[in-house]
């Protein structure tokens, strides 16, 4: 496996579950195979849950691990083809891919969408240039338009929850105080849909996600008629996707925070939400508390799926 982006990268998705599982029971079990390899993990954005589950999963795997910062520990980077760099930024990523590239064997990186452009983003301009120049292979940590190691743990937790074998299971759209990607909610839908769950995705209107992601899914701009009878709610904010409104916060519609009166519509469903999380806003204080909110597994589960990843790109080289 060369790179990391989509359920499809992972093959055939079933075989990929049993393995979480199975790492799972012995994360362990493969220290030996990344003996004398290193994994560079590059973020250009905040992490707390995917710089910490990653390098643990590189660590399982018996590999060297080096973590870059670039807007703290590296010289400001250009990003842009045909610029005069005569500003602030000293380096040109075409310069440093390659250079990073030397001194590992599996790249990790990490950036958001900028909301300038949605073709800019959605073409992934950044994290295409690592897979085009690195010589490595390249796995995604969130980029403008996924965050496939999420999603991945995310099917891990509903497989390890799940009641029934093809659960119900709701995307809901909930206010945030300012405009996030939508690489998470992309990425959920898209992994759902892989696993042939029963999915429905519940937005205000103007929020329609690309139907690359979401296509297959059950789409209503009623959020009481979505919660009826799920076994899974999946809060998430993001920003209008539409090109009149990219990048815009169309609504801080409160009626949309799920709540324990929202959660009594549904079939006993598990709460799960990627984190961090705006309590009060996203989902209250009783709902992410209670003994039916998966938020804390979910999140463990994010050292699983990484190992599953970095194993498969180890045994590839």
């Amino acid at each position: 496996m060369r790179t990391f982006l989509h359920p499809q990268d992972l093959g055939d998705l079933q075989a990929a579950l049993q393995e979480a599982r199975a790492i799972k029971a012995d994360r362990y079990a493969h220290a030996n195979l990344g003996k004398n390899r290193t994994a560079l993990l590059i973020f250009f954005n905040n992490s707390l849950r995917t710089r910490l589950s990653t390098q643990k999963a590189a660590m399982n795997l018996g590999m060297n691990v080096i973590v870059l910062d670039v807007n703290q520990g590296a010289w400001r980077l250009e990003t842009e083809r045909g610029v005069v760099m005569d500003g602030d930024k000293s380096e040109h990523l075409l310069e440093a891919v390659p250079v990073m590239g030397s001194y590992c064997d599996v790249i990790g990186v990490r950036t958001f969408a900028r909301f300038e452009s949605r073709d800019d983003d959605y073409s992934e301009r950044i994290l295409r240039q690592f897979i085009d120049h690195s010589g490595r292979p390249v796995f995604s940590m969130e980029s403008a338009t996924v965050h496939p190691l999420q999603a991945f743990a995310d099917l891990i937790t509903i497989e390890e929850h799940k009641r029934k074998a093809r659960p119900k299971v709701v995307l809901t759209w909930a206010p945030h105080p300012k405009a996030l990607p939508q690489a998470v909610p992309n990425s959920f839908a898209e992994w759902a849909l892989a696993a042939g769950y029963d999915l429905t995705i519940a937005h205000p209107e103007g929020y329609e996600l690309c139907e690359d992601f979401t296509r297959g899914a059950h789409i209503t701009h009623d959020q009481d008629e979505a919660l009826r009878g799920a076994d899974f709610v999946y809060a998430k904010n993001w920003a209008a996707y539409s090109a009149d409104h990219y990048g815009q916060v169309l609504s801080r519609d409160m009626s949309w925070t799920v709540s324990r009166d929202k959660m009594a519509l549904t079939h006993d469903a598990a709460f799960m939400h990627c984190l961090p999380v705006r309590r009060g806003m996203i989902v209250t204080d009783d709902v992410i508390e209670s003994p039916r909110s998966l938020v804390i597994p979910e999140a463990a589960n994010r050292e699983i799926s990484a190992t599953v990843v970095l194993k498969r790109m180890l045994q590839a080289l």
